[in-house]
């Protein structure tokens, strides 16, 4: 059985040249790719993200059928400051992937904590494995 990878083959080569560009001192500030943690138990997936500094209200989740989308965009303020180097990122991001499930849509959650966006996506009862009892 093949491994489930969630990340299509167009997010892998976007990730490798943000890298590569990021190491020789190049950045795009229109666009950023937060870091992405996920996880799947055996009841729902979780994904977490980085997302310093962005609001709530900066942040849209969608899921359509398996397809997780998370777009927004953190704002660069300089506040009256006198900037030497900025190298964090800012504007626009986009991220999205496949679920190998359907997910219970009705009972998502998301959570923003400390820069840290928490999805979680309960599976499916009828995808779930069923244990048959034999008597």
């Amino acid at each position: 059985m093949e491994k489930w990878d969630p990340f299509s083959l167009r997010e892998r080569i976007n990730k490798l040249f943000e890298a590569s560009q990021t190491n020789r001192g190049i950045t795009d500030s229109s666009t950023w790719m937060p870091a992405l943690d996920i996880y799947e138990t055996p009841e729902e997936f979780v994904v977490k993200a980085e997302l310093p500094e962005v609001t709530e209200s900066d942040i849209n989740i969608i899921v359509e059928g398996n397809i997780l989308r998370i777009s927004g965009e953190r704002r660069f303020s300089c506040e009256g400051r006198s900037y030497y180097q900025a190298e964090r990122p800012y504007g626009a991001f986009f991220r999205s992937f496949h679920l190998p499930f359907d997910v219970d849509k009705d009972n998502i959650r998301a959570v923003l904590n400390d820069g840290i966006l928490k999805i979680i996506l309960p599976k499916n009862v009828k995808d779930l494995p069923k244990h048959i009892e034999i008597k």
